[in-house]
């Protein structure tokens, strides 16, 4: 039956969920009653039935009774008219529902009848005749709901009521009670235990799996409580709630729990300790230390890391992280929840909250418990992850309501257990005193005591009394001693005489504690937290082992150390709490505790607990140890904290959710069962059972007291709820509202630190502290001695002693009273949290002297020194001796570094201590700081902020991190913080010198201020502060700028204004926009150079191509060059125009980028060439030999606003070379800028020669879209807390702008976009519709994500939301475009390249954090406000939206930048400064450059010119004068020059103003390189480099410094770096240059990659690695090194191929693996083709052996290889390029005739001895080698062949091609390289050399290199026999010489 009814519970709980407890248990009550009806007869007859029954009684007698005045009703008949009632009011009800239903009214009518009413009421009139007046029928036995495993008796037995202390109760049958004039006593005896049911089984640690019997080592079995919880916790998912007596072993359920949890994150017998945290909140620290210390021990086998986090230890991030199990106490575990965001990856990683204790819930600290588990269930509920609570608590009366709260399953989760599962059964005696007199209260409490204690003496027993304070220990000691020797009784106490008491004795007399030597030898001792550890110790250990019979302590031993008595005396009940400042009653918590400690688990049947109380107490201790009263709710007193702490969060952010989430809270239960307590009227529930309007009311009374203290904004029209930066501070540094009510009264800009403690000591935290009478004398004392600030209020008023409290707790100074050192204490404690709340609050307002000062004073609490203090008294290693000499001698720090140690050692006079003090005074934190400073308008600056460490660091001193620092930039006139910013410096920093570099905008106004300071402060060290002045006495601010372009209202132009019919064909439209229409007469009938500067989105494409048309009409014979910044959009105008132009109009159209090298002819012949522009400064660079830059007529630049970003100097210098090749040409080409809105266009304008004629600039409000801005700030010092902050409010966004259309997030990095995915994710799924943003159908979304890659993007997209960024694969990216495209999923969320690469534009634009993490600096910089603008500018749809939204979060300090350049534009500066050097270079090697005077003429081309002119301040230049000018320009070009000529690539004249290339330059400026990495060859490459070396010199070039290293990715680097065979430095993980190196050695070992990241990252690697290596090639071959020449072909081939050079070349086949190897060994099975025999080696070999049959090649490898990838296999074998090579040489032979011959040479090794092969040749003169290269035709090729080569590992197209190199072994020299295009049929190639001057033998070698593929290189012998030449061959090569210099290529 049990097993039933279990079974049905479980059925109806799991369908009606918790909500439906009540309904459930009524239903089990009347379960009997229910299901006899419902068989009797169907539901709806039920009224009609019982009429039918009143009818029938009234049948015998239906005249009416007259004159019966007097009705009496029978209990019978009350029930029937009860259920009657019932009845109708269900029909009614039914009725109500019918009638809005619209269904008949007809049937439920008949049953209200008058007549029938009456006859009832006659029928139990006469029923009541026959019913025997006062017989009572027992109201029917309802049948108690039973859950499986609750064990209660109390419940179950019958109670006997009592008067006890004048309060009625019901109490045990079997108490005894005495009463007499002194005390009353209760005494209820201890429970029989309860008998082993016939279930219950043991659990045996034996037969546990190897992990629990690791942990519970040295344990046999569990006991009987933790066996029968074992099956639900040990292997089920269940919440739980169990409540069993102290001491009954929850710990171990606690860790049955924690073992299933890591054993859910075992993965092959390895546990995943970085996958879940297991959180124990106990609700002490002395438990959470103890817990640490029990769990540590446990789990240690597993290794497992539990860690204390509470107010004493602290934990860095880093640990926490490194943790798997914290034990936290409830306030610290909500702190850091509350900034949970913060930790976003710890709050979600918890699987597992175990709250101790959880009968709290009714004490002061509840509240903070409730909003844990609210907190921990709304989480679980909104991102549906699992996260198990398990509630362990003291045995409370009403469990189900606790059960409820934790959400735990009644059925299978609730535990409970009574006093009969005690493992001592405990009795329990009551004893109240009378007597109301103080003194008498207190010697008859020791009389009652002393009696209770000789009682249990006498019976051989040993006794702990608790009191309350540390004194009375003593005291109380003392008397029960007196009073034993004065009646005699000593004899029982004295300690028995073992063989170990001398030694015992031996011991106590060493101790120091006087009281404890005297008290011992009678048999008593104290125990509390004010002695030493070793004393406590040797008490606790001496009445372990029975020396001590009585022990008198306070409660901390019973929480802090588990040590049983049998007897257990509580003597009184008052406590003094600091807390309250007053004594309180003793917390049950305790009692029970302390009872706990009663009985002795080896030796006794019982334990006895007795209080004695006052009594007026009494009843209220019964009751709570008996558990009468169900504990309630305390939270309504802290709802402001808690619902202001939610919306900070950001979890709460309207009324509607702050009521849904009080419906998590402990409150909500209880004022449902109790509605009274909480001031709810019976009518009100009634009406509102469900609270909702009570909850909204409370909510909203928060709402306005919070809005008010301005902690958060509430709006109550909308119910909406902002979090303020007050708010926010209160709730991280967990403030009190209303403390911030006093500080928003009494905290303003000027106060001094004596007001900020007087502000201080005011706040709420500290109400309870009171001044108590015998304190006064004490604080009159500290004050005098201590205080060093007045003490408003002074020692008679509580905020006077708590300000004298604090300063004299920060003088160190030393206090005696007890109760004043736990007051101190808390003190202490609370005003730091508090001060550096107002540092905040003063930081926020802005407020520098404030700031300053607080910050101060928060480190003076913290550190325990005034701030007049030395700050070498921060050091404990120097003596005070020393310190108080230092400030006699009045030393500063600054004084002290200049000093010698043995100096400062005299001056202390003590030598020796110089040396430390002087390592001391460098270890003190001291950085210095450089500010530039660089106006971008006339009313914002830059500041560039470098900050370079200038201490010593030391691990003991500094910790392992870094010192972090406060920096901000005052405003000493206007008194106002423009700029703060927080931040570390790193150990590594400190140690390297190395300096930091700061950049932020700061305001400036009009008329100059004279100056700003920059004050940088240390968080943590007194005295660690410096200061940078900015001065603006020589800042000149830039030139106001010129208005932008009105748009005019002009008639829109129709399409038709083109006058070809193929134009207009072009165009969806039939009439241009308003700026089209504006600027088309400009462009299409002129030939004007044009800068239009519009916002995105408004038509700059047609724009440009008008301008195409232009040329296409006019010079048919020219091209057009249009660049875009990015291979993207150079690609989406390729798609586009290929359709558009090529097809449709017949014009060649070329893709020129890094990706696409079209070969010359088609560039020759393309009518439009669209290009990057580093590739179109590449190619113009040798601008005089390529016919078809001459032939250029019109250079479009879109974005040309980009000039100011670092890529900007390349378009500076296109078009500066485009102006002077023009210029040279004498053909003018045309020049159109397309931009956004600019701030200077004038100065472009001026730049490119552009009149007021060419120049649009249009202001940035003339969109084609309205569009509507938003911009949020967000605290928070860390970006990835901060952005996971935006994450709800990008949500809300979404929802309120625009719930249905397309909505683009765009995100900094990969790693944001699944993060921000997986949150929306997460807050969909509380919606009604978690899949609203999916615009299809499911099925055929499911088709979509069945062809998708990615794991994530599989996810996201069944719920409408795409990702999109670099690290997809190509197909996913397009399907993601495509689905957005057509509206089929609603939001997209990219990175920041999305911006610019595509076109999409949706209705809502969120821009998620304005941050990207900038791997070269390693830290977080700020987007170009251009990228903003591109990202902005993507909202709203020219055809579908009337005006688009943006909403923009920004980290809040950066709020007033954005809002300012968000709206009007930002100036474009010049960036080529930087690279100067290089773009110099490129001129001088092109030879447009070849003195000083032509480089600085140069210079005032480009763009940097016009804007030094007209911003001077930026570029550091003082003033604006001629000879300023020409200073500041010739120190630039020679500080460049200078620098190039380091690095080889110019020789500068002797005349020292002429300038010469040299070949080192030519190189760089040929292969595009920086001329670092030239130099850097130069240094670096020797004759003879390895493979291995040449990789290294390769990954350190320049070009790669810029590869990202992101966060964390160092240790990915180190893990990669383990699988890999060349070794890199461990210390450089983070370099990107060590990232290069291992993503090579990953791509040759094919090794597998730790992320998606390093995939996109090998392309920019390898896309770079080609032209690097053949510059390497070009400095080996100048050098005539042939070994480094060599193996540099070789890394290329490796690069190509993907490959070790020295792995088999038969891997390079596609699908062939190491293991397929021995397939090729065996040799040919049985296909003995052209006689080749034995296995095979190389590529070569297996080409002859297969005779270009893909058969035999088939049959040698189909043992291991399906068809599919034999097939490819053999597409790349019948590629390769076979080459046939002949060879012959051209020169001169004998004197007389002087014609050239030629002379062909074997090139099949002979003889060496063989004279025929001996070439002889005349030395030291000019021959020819001749060499025919012929393609052997492998056969079965059909069509004409491409000339790419086949390499699949490469990212892009390669041309097939290949090196000739001629070299002399011996000597290991190069003679001669020639580089070799593509051979498709035969290609004959002439090598110039010349002969060796001696005359001798010679053997040369001829390589063939392939620079594409590995193993098909040729090598040939050249046999050379020199002999000496005549007279006149000399003379002619001396001539010839003279004439040419031989160029290498």
């Amino acid at each position: 039956y049990v097993a039933a009814v279990k079974k049905m519970c479980r059925k109806l709980f799991e369908l009606l969920g918790p909500e439906g407890f009540e309904l459930i248990e009524k239903l089990l009550q009347n379960r009997s009653i229910i299901v006899e009806r419902s068989l009797s007869w169907p539901n709806d007859y039920k009224l009609q039935s019982l009429q039918e029954r009143c009818k029938k009684l009234a049948g015998d007698n239906t005249k009416p009774n007259y004159g019966c005045q007097v009705t009496i009703q029978s209990e019978q008949e009350k029930l029937l008219m009860k259920q009657y009632r019932r009845e109708e009011k269900r029909i009614a009800r039914r009725e109500k529902r019918a009638g809005e239903d619209g269904e008949s009214f007809g049937e439920g009518l008949i049953c209200f009848d008058p007549k029938e009413l009456r006859m009832q009421r006659e029928q139990s009139l006469l029923n009541a005749r026959s019913v025997p007046v006062l017989g009572r029928q027992r109201e029917m036995d309802f049948e108690k709901i039973h859950y499986p495993h609750v064990y209660d008796s109390q419940a179950e037995a019958m109670r006997t009521s009592a008067f006890i202390g004048g309060a009625k109760m019901l109490l045990p049958e079997a108490i005894q009670r005495e009463n007499n004039k002194m005390y009353e006593e209760v005494k209820i005896p201890h429970s029989e235990p309860m008998p082993i049911g016939i279930e219950e089984k043991i659990v045996y640690i034996k037969d546990l799996d190897e992990i629990g019997q690791l942990v519970f080592k040295g344990m046999k079995k569990l006991n009987r409580i933790q066996s029968i919880v074992f099956e639900t916790a040990y292997n089920t998912n269940e919440n739980m709630l169990i409540c069993a007596p102290t001491g009954a072993g929850k710990t171990n359920i606690a860790m049955l729990t924690v073992l299933h949890e890591i054993r859910q994150h075992v993965q092959q017998g390895v546990i995943k300790k970085d996958e879940f945290k297991i959180v124990y909140v106990a609700p002490m620290k002395a438990l959470a230390a103890e817990m640490t210390n029990y769990f540590s021990k446990r789990l240690e086998p597993l290794g497992i890391t539990v860690k204390e986090l509470t107010g004493d230890m602290q934990l860095s991030k880093g640990e926490i992280l490194r943790t798997q199990m914290l034990v936290t106490t409830p306030e610290k575990w909500d702190v850091v929840t509350r900034k949970s965001v913060g930790d976003v990856a710890l709050s979600q990683l918890v699987k597992l909250l175990i709250l101790d204790e959880v009968h709290l819930l009714h004490e002061d600290r509840g509240p903070v418990l409730e909003s844990l588990v609210a907190r921990t269930l709304r989480q679980v509920e909104s991102t549906q992850s699992m996260i198990r609570i398990l509630g362990l608590s003291a045995t409370l009366p009403n469990y189900l309501d606790v059960a409820t709260f934790l959400h735990v399953n009644p059925y299978i989760g609730l535990f409970y257990f009574d006093g009969r599962f005690r493992p001592v059964p405990l009795g329990q005696t009551f004893i109240g005193i009378k007597t109301t007199n103080k003194v008498q209260q207190m010697n008859n409490m020791d009389e009652v005591c002393y009696e209770n204690v000789l009682k249990q003496i006498t019976a051989g027993h040993q006794v702990m009394v608790f009191v309350h304070a540390r004194n009375s220990t003593v005291r109380t000691a003392m008397a029960l001693r007196e009073k034993a020797k004065n009646n005699g009784h000593i004899c029982y106490f004295l300690p028995t005489q073992g063989p170990d008491y001398g030694q015992a004795e031996k011991q106590v007399q060493k101790s120091r504690n006087k009281q404890l030597r005297e008290l011992f030898p009678d048999g008593f001792s104290i125990h509390h937290a004010g002695m030493l550890r070793q004393d406590r110790s040797l008490v606790e250990n001496l009445f372990s082992h029975g020396h001590i019979k009585v022990l008198v302590c306070t409660a901390t031993l019973a929480w802090g150390v588990n040590l049983p008595a049998h007897a257990v005396i509580i003597k009184g009940t008052q406590i003094y709490a600091a807390k309250r400042g007053s004594f309180v009653d003793l917390g049950i918590l305790d009692v029970m505790q302390i009872f706990g400690r009663a009985g002795r688990p080896q030796f006794d049947k019982f334990g006895e607990g007795i209080i004695i109380t006052t009594h007026d107490k009494l009843s209220h201790y019964l009751t709570l140890l008996t558990q009468q009263n169900p504990i309630e709710s305390q939270f309504l007193e802290s709802l402001a904290d808690n619902l202001n702490a939610e919306v900070a969060l950001g979890t709460v952010t309207n009324v509607e959710e702050a009521v849904k989430w009080i419906s998590y809270t402990y409150l909500y239960v209880r004022m449902r069962a109790n509605p009274l307590v909480y001031g709810i009227s019976h009518k009100a529930y009634q009406m509102d059972p469900g609270l909702e309007k009570h909850r909204e009311q409370l909510v909203i009374e928060v709402g306005r007291k919070l809005d008010k203290a301005r902690m958060i904004r509430f709006e109550e029209r909308t119910g909406f709820f902002s979090s303020t930066d007050l708010g926010r501070i209160a709730s991280h540094y967990y403030i009190k509202y209303n403390t911030i009510e006093t500080f928003n009264e009494h905290f303003d800009a000027h106060k001094t630190e004596g007001d900020i403690l007087a502000i201080v000591s005011k706040a709420e935290e500290f109400e309870q502290i009171k001044v108590r009478e015998e304190e006064i004398e004490e604080l009159d004392v500290l004050l005098n001695n201590f205080c060093e600030l007045s003490a408003p209020g002074g020692v008679e008023n509580s905020y006077g002693k708590i300000n004298i409290l604090l300063q004299t707790y920060i003088s160190r100074g030393e206090i005696d009273s007890f109760s004043l050192i736990s007051d101190s204490a808390y003190v202490a404690q609370n005003a730091a949290r508090i001060v550096r709340a107002l540092f905040e609050v003063a930081l926020r307002k802005r407020w520098p002297a404030m700031t300053y000062r607080l910050l101060n004073l928060s480190k003076v609490i913290d550190k325990r020194l005034w701030g007049w203090a030395n700050p070498l008294r921060q050091f404990s290693v120097l003596p005070p001796s020393v310190l108080t000499k230092l400030e006699e001698k009045n030393l500063s720090v600054d004084k002290m570094k200049d000093m010698r140690k043995d100096e400062i050692g005299h001056m202390l006079r003590h030598v020796h201590i110089g040396l430390k003090v002087k390592q001391c005074v460098h270890q003190i934190p001291s950085i210095t700081m450089e500010a530039a400073i660089q106006p971008i308008t006339r009313t914002v600056l830059r500041v560039r902020l470098n900050i370079t460490p200038d201490f010593k660091w030391n691990d003991q001193v500094h910790g392992t991190v870094g010192e972090p620092w406060w920096i901000w930039v005052e405003d000493p006139t206007n008194d106002h913080i423009y700029h703060s910013e927080y931040f570390v410096i790193q150990k590594k920093q400190v140690i390297a010198k190395e300096a930091q570099q700061l950049v932020f905008t700061i305001p400036i106004f009009e008329p100059l201020p004279s100056q700003y300071y920059i004050r940088a402060v240390s968080d943590r060290w007194l005295g660690a502060e410096a200061v940078c002045i900015i001065n603006f006495q020589h800042l000149i601010l830039p030139e106001r700028h010129p208005p932008h372009t009105e748009l005019l209202d002009l008639q829109p132009l129709p399409i038709t204004a083109l006058g070809y019919r193929e134009y207009e064909a072009l165009y969806k439209f039939t009439h241009f926009n308003p700026i089209q229409t504006q600027i088309f007469h400009t462009l299409y009938h002129t030939d004007c150079n044009v800068l239009l500067g519009a916002p995105t989105g408004s038509g700059k494409t047609v724009a440009a191509e008008l301008a195409i048309f232009r040329i296409f009409n006019k010079y048919p014979t020219s091209k057009a060059v249009y660049i875009a910044p990015l291979k993207a959009l150079v690609r989406e105008r390729i798609e586009d125009w290929k359709v558009r132009i090529e097809e449709k109009l017949g014009k060649k159209i070329v893709e020129l980028t890094g990706d696409v090298t079209p070969d010359m002819r088609a560039i020759a012949q393309a009518d439009l060439i669209v290009t990057t522009p580093e590739k179109w400064d590449g190619v113009s660079r040798s601008w005089q030999n390529r016919s078809y830059v001459q032939k250029v007529a019109i250079l479009i630049i879109d974005e040309i606003h980009l000039l100011g970003d670092e890529r900007g100097p390349v378009l500076e210098v296109i078009v500066s070379r485009t102006n002077f090749i023009s210029s040279h040409t004498e053909k003018p080409v045309r020049v159109v800028g397309l931009s956004t809105a600019l701030a200077n266009a004038r100065d472009l304008a001026d730049w490119l020669n552009i009149n007021q004629m060419g120049l649009f600039n249009f202001r940035p409000s003339v969109r084609p879209v309205p569009l509507e801005v938003h911009i949020q700030g967000f605290p928070g010092q860390h970006y990835c807390p901060r952005m996971a902050s935006m994450n709800k409010p990008a949500f809300q966004a979404i929802r309120s702008h625009s719930p249905a259309k397309p909505v683009l997030v765009f995100v900094s990095s990969r790693r944001q976009t699944r993060l921000t995915a997986l949150e929306l994710i997460a807050f969909l799924a509380t919606e009604d519709d978690p899949k609203q943003w999916l615009k299809m159908d499911e099925r055929e979304m499911n088709d979509v994500i069945v062809t998708v890659r990615d794991s994530n993007l599989k996810l996201t997209l069944a719920f409408g939301i795409g990702m999109h960024h670099a690290g997809l694969h190509e197909r996913d990216r397009k399907t993601v475009e495509e689905l957005f495209v057509n509206c089929k999923i609603q939001v997209l969320i990219a990175t920041s390249t999305l911006a610019w690469g595509v076109n999409f534009p949706a209705h809502l634009v969120i821009v998620k954090g304005t941050e990207f993490y900038d791997g070269k600096t390693r830290r977080y910089v700020d987007y170009p406000i251009t990228d903003v603008l591109q990202m902005m500018g993507r909202a709203g749809r020219p055809q579908f939206d009337d005006q688009g939204k943006a909403v923009i979060l920004v980290h809040d300090i950066k709020k007033d930048f954005y809002k300012k350049f968000l709206y009007e534009p930002f100036p474009v500066e010049s960036s080529l400064l930087e690279v100067l050097s290089d773009h110099l270079n490129a001129e001088i090697a092109a030879g447009t450059i070849t003195s000083k005077q032509d480089a600085m003429d140069y210079i005032t081309w480009t763009y940097f010119f016009r804007r030094l002119i007209m911003n001077p301040s930026y570029y550091n230049l003082d003033d604006v004068s001629h000879d300023t000018m020409n200073k500041f320009l010739s120190n630039l070009v020679e500080r460049s020059l200078i620098d190039l000529e380091c690095s080889c690539c110019i020789e500068i004249g002797e005349d020292n103003r002429s300038i010469e290339p040299l070949t080192y330059g030519r190189i760089a400026s040929y292969y595009y390189l920086k001329h670092q990495t030239v130099r850097m060859f130069k240094d670096r490459l020797k004759p003879e480099c390895s493979v291995e070396e040449l990789l290294s010199v390769l990954s350190d070039a320049e070009e790669y410094a810029d590869l990202p290293v992101r966060h964390n990715e160092d240790q990915m680097n180190s893990e990669l770096a383990k699988h890999l065979p060349i070794e890199v430095n461990p210390h450089s993980f983070d370099s990107s240059h060590t990232k290069t190196h291992l993503l090579l050695q990953a791509h040759f070992s094919r090794a597998m990659l730790p992320c998606p990241d390093y995939a996109t990252d090998t392309k920019t690697v390898l896309d770079q690695s080609v032209r690097i290596c053949q510059a390497m090639l070009d400095v080996a071959a100048n050098q005539g090194w042939l070994v480094t020449a060599l193996n540099i072909t070789s890394l290329v081939q490796m690069v190509i191929q993907g490959r070790w050079k020295h792995d088999s070349s038969l891997l390079t086949l596609p699908n062939i693996e190491q293991h397929h190897l021995h397939l090729f060994r065996k040799g040919l099975c049985g296909v003995y083709r052209g006689g080749y025999q034995g296995p095979i080696e190389c590529l070569p070999e297996l080409i002859a052996v297969s005779e270009g049959k893909e058969n035999i090649f088939a049959s040698i490898v189909d043992h291991d290889l399906q068809a599919v990838h034999i097939t490819q296999a053999w597409n790349f074998l019948s590629h390769l390029p076979i080459i046939d090579v002949s060879l012959s040489i051209k020169g001169c032979w004998d004197e007389s005739s002087q014609e050239q011959n030629e002379l062909p040479i074997p090139t099949l090794a002979t003889d060496m001895r063989d004279d025929k092969k001996w070439i002889k040749l005349h030395a030291d003169q000019e021959y020819v080698l001749q060499i025919n290269l012929q393609r052997v035709q492998m056969r079965h090729h059909k069509g004409r062949q491409d000339s790419k080569a086949v390499a699949p590992r490469f990212p892009k197209a390669k041309d097939e091609g290949w090196f000739l190199i001629l070299g002399e072994v011996d000597k290991k020299e190069l003679i001669a390289l020639k580089r070799v295009g593509y051979v498709r049929y035969r290609n004959a190639v002439s090598v110039a050399f010349y002969t060796p001057e001696t005359p001798g033998k010679y053997i040369y070698t001829l390589y063939l290199m392939s620079d594409s593929y590995l193993g098909m290189d040729q090598q040939y012998d050249i046999y050379l026999n020199i002999k000496r030449p005549s007279i006149s061959a000399q003379i002619s090569t001396e001539v010839s010489e003279a004439e040419s210099h031989l160029a290498l290529k």
